[in-house]
């Protein structure tokens, strides 16, 4: 048998970047944006994958997501804590280490996907996606983030991504 150089291949390890092509028709948001978080479908609810979009291709309908655990994104962060019914019940300010959500709930704002929620507006476990960090000593002195009322706000959130036991 020979051996074949490959053309198309992708090869990552423990701690290494990892990104991969998913097609769009795996995405829960099956129009991907770069630089948007995003969650690959599953059959269970909160057992989802989830990174950030780095490229799109149009034309083979696939989304290149960085999956690299502990990478850091500057995101928009919804402060809803809890839903009432199908409505945003209850907001909390946001602060350094909080867990972060993706959240696909209708009252999320166009564009926005990560809340403060484990839960969304049906009751749904949303998926976990990461943590609220600081981006750098200017945004650390902003802590906390927001308050009582309903708010969306800009934050660095390091990304679960694969490969982290911490699911």
């Amino acid at each position: 048998m020979t051996e074949a150089i490959r053309n198309d291949y992708q090869v990552s390890s423990e701690s290494a970047i990892v990104h991969q092509e998913i097609p769009y028709a795996r995405l829960t948001d099956q129009t991907p944006t770069e630089t948007m978080p995003c969650e690959v479908t599953s059959l269970t609810d909160g057992t989802q994958l989830t990174g950030t979009v780095l490229a799109v291709d149009a034309t083979d309908s696939v989304a290149i997501v960085d999956f690299t655990c502990s990478m850091v994104y500057w995101q928009e962060l919804r402060n809803v804590l809890t839903y009432s019914g199908e409505a945003e019940s209850t907001f909390g300010a946001i602060n350094i280490g909080d867990e972060v959500y993706y959240d696909h709930s209708g009252t999320m704002p166009v564009g926005v996907y990560l809340s403060t929620s484990p839960l969304g507006d049906l009751g749904q476990t949303n998926t976990r996606f990461g943590w609220v960090v600081p981006r750098n000593d200017t945004d650390m002195a902003l802590f906390a983030k927001g308050d009582a009322t309903v708010s969306t706000e800009e934050c660095a959130i390091m990304q679960l991504g694969a490969g982290s036991a911490a699911t």
